[in-house]
């Protein structure tokens, strides 16, 4: 009995619980039509996820996260609803802008097939040219970065490249190129290149030199040297570059999505929003943070498994 009491996070359940009374609260007058059953039914799966990871997850500090995130949802629904249909706020326009949580889960609900056709439309141009940029960058930036004079002079010119925002190449890539997915590419490309090259040359400057010199007393070639000895000891800081490199590409991606695009997730909110309908908009806006939240986390998983060596 202690071990469940002791499992169970108070402030979690306390907050579901909370979620729950709201809804019993009286309504306000709403010109969009609230779907409370949606909200519950959101609600009670989380609270059963939120039950699992309190008894399945054993490493404390992993289930601490998990629940403090969940105990956040509930918060956050639960100020939704108050400030969408329980408090008669001033204006009517924040009606129409702000819908209540119920009416947007039930467009997220009715539209998941459209949803799910976005989300891959996305994701098949994000894959394309962020791997490009990988392929490219890191084997450039591990020789840039081994070869000091030239990586010296490439340095800055990165630097200056890179300092360009890629938002600006959108509209001339979109005019240049036959395609938009072409162009689409192209921007995400350019997008994360430079932080990933820029990263990779700055963890090869600062590959501790003992390990050179020992790969070295051994008669490595270059070739073994580069990608045996310093791509691995490199790791860590190339991760840094393609964790900011895989953000600004979904920042890219979804803003060249609202200007030419005719299928994905930028697409699917800039098109509803253009229409006034900002419940369809929002369902939308909250799938491109559930997709970039998933995608961040398995790229995380993906970097502790790569670099599993370093925490051991």
């Amino acid at each position: 009995m202690k071990w469940i009491l002791k499992r169970l996070p108070i402030v979690p359940n306390a907050l579901f619980i909370a979620l729950l009374l709201t809804g019993l609260l009286p309504d306000k007058t709403y010109r969009i039509a609230d779907h409370p059953s949606y909200t519950v039914g959101l609600a009670i799966a989380l609270e059963v996820l939120l039950l699992a990871i309190s008894f399945l997850v054993k490493k404390e500090s992993l289930r601490h996260i998990f629940t403090d995130v969940l105990g956040i949802i509930f918060a956050f629904l639960i100020f939704w609803i108050l400030a969408t249909i329980k408090f008669d706020l001033p204006g009517n326009a924040k009606q129409a802008v702000f819908p209540p949580p119920g009416a947007v889960l039930e467009k997220f609900t009715m539209d998941f097939g459209q949803t799910l056709t976005n989300i891959k439309d996305s994701l098949a141009l994000i894959f394309h040219g962020y791997l490009i940029a990988v392929l490219t960058a890191i084997p450039l930036g591990l020789f840039l970065g081994w070869n000091v004079r030239i990586g010296a002079a490439a340095g800055y010119i990165a630097k200056f490249l890179g300092s360009i925002s890629p938002i600006v190449y959108i509209p001339y890539a979109i005019v240049l190129l036959p395609t938009f997915r072409a162009a689409s590419v192209f921007v995400i490309v350019i997008a994360s290149f430079w932080p990933i090259l820029a990263s990779t040359m700055s963890g090869v400057l600062n590959v501790e030199k003992r390990i050179i010199d020992s790969a070295k007393t051994l008669c490595v070639g270059r070739f073994t040297m580069l990608f045996r000895i310093i791509l691995p000891a490199s790791l860590p800081q190339i991760f840094i570059g393609c964790n900011q490199g895989l953000s600004i590409s979904f920042i890219l991606l979804v803003s060249a999505e609202m200007i030419g695009a005719r299928s994905g997730l930028g697409y699917f909110v800039n098109n509803y929003a253009n229409f006034g309908n900002y419940t369809t908009a929002l369902a939308g806006v909250i799938t491109i943070g559930i997709v970039v939240t998933v995608i961040t986390f398995l790229f995380n998983l993906l970097q502790r498994f790569l670099l599993r060596w370093k925490q051991a």
